[in-house]
């Protein structure tokens, strides 16, 4: 005799035939041929990390767009002017890091040039006055200290030229290794700020991340759009999905990646589907769900999504019927059945 699959307290056993036959029947373990569920979409909101003046709005509601094309379009004027003053700032930077690494103009150090010419020759007018003074003083025509003042000022010719000698080096060399890096260090400052002015320029350009239909648009060409808030959303194909829920009775016999056959009013032939998600918590039943017969019954929650030709003809919201797709009996199965029929 079959075990029932409950045991009836005394107040249901006073309960009229017919909902005790009811009762019963809820509890049979046959599995469902079907699931009930809809259709979802997951949507992508475009929206500008910074807040501007709607210029203008590229696409309308219900509009199909293509990868990377332009969307919508704010304001921008006050991030053109400060990328204009970036530009400048790295053209200042860069003109001083190159200055760093010359040496001084030609003209001075024709100057210096000119100078130390003009040292050497002082210093060959007074070595050659040293020697006549010595001669001199070897005659006795002149006293010793004119060969000591003859000598002196040798000298200070002498440091005159190495003096100029080592200015005239100076103005060829490049600037000092510190004052070069700082240089290069603010001309790497300057170009890093180039380049966020220039971020926040193209922000304020969104283009469609993916070819997709325009499901909605939320602001209008003339209205202030806060930062971070979206003024488009889009349905990508792939993102569209079937959404049903599955007895848990039922849950262990599917599994992610097995094939499924979705059917919906007007779309003609089942799409072709594939398990995208099992829920790993189960639920009671939605309060709404299209399904004929409603109860309240432990579930989870099943994705698939169907194969990328078949995913446009979905629509979010609409009511599927889901089904296991059909296994092709394997030939030597069909072959044995087959025998066993025609045994006497």
């Amino acid at each position: 005799m079959a075990k029932p699959c409950f045991s009836a307290p005394q107040s249901v056993r006073l309960l009229p035939a017919m909902a005790l036959a009811l009762l019963v029947g809820a509890c049979s373990d046959k599995p469902a041929t079907g699931w009930s569920g809809y259709a979802e979409g997951d949507y992508v909101y475009v929206a500008a990390p910074l807040a501007g003046r709607l210029e203008s709005l590229a696409v309308q509601p219900g509009q199909s767009v293509a990868q990377n094309a332009l969307l919508f379009t704010l304001d921008s004027e006050s991030e053109r002017a400060a990328q204009a003053e970036a530009n400048a700032r790295v053209d200042s930077a860069r003109a001083q890091a190159a200055n760093t690494d010359k040496g001084r103009r030609a003209e001075e150090i024709a100057v210096t040039q000119a100078q130390y010419n003009q040292a050497q020759a002082a210093a060959t007018l007074a070595r050659n006055e040293l020697a006549r003074q010595t001669q001199l003083v070897a005659q006795g025509f002149v006293a010793k200290a004119r060969v000591e003042d003859a000598t002196t000022a040798l000298n200070q010719a002498q440091a005159r030229v190495a003096e100029l000698g080592a200015a005239l080096q100076v103005a060829k060399l490049p600037a000092r290794v510190d004052e070069r890096s700082a240089a290069q260090a603010g001309t790497s400052a300057a170009v890093a700020s180039l380049q966020q002015t220039q971020w926040r320029t193209a922000q304020k350009q969104q283009t469609s991340p993916a070819a997709a239909v325009v499901a909605e648009v939320f602001f209008r060409a003339g209205e202030l759009v806060p930062a971070g808030q979206p003024v488009v959303s889009l349905l990508p194909p792939e993102n569209l999905k079937a959404r049903f829920f599955v007895p848990e009775a039922q849950i262990a016999s599917l599994s992610v990646g097995q094939a499924v056959q979705l059917q919906c009013d007007g779309c003609g032939a089942p799409l072709a589907a594939r398990i995208s998600r099992i829920a790993t918590q189960p639920e009671y039943t939605p309060p709404v769900i299209y399904s004929n017969a409603q109860r309240a019954k432990l579930v989870f929650m099943v994705e698939a999504r169907a194969n990328a030709a078949d995913a446009p003809r979905l629509r979010p919201g609409q009511p599927l019927d889901v089904r296991l797709a059909a296994t092709p009996t394997a030939p030597s199965a069909q072959a044995s059945s087959s025998s066993a029929g025609k045994q006497p």
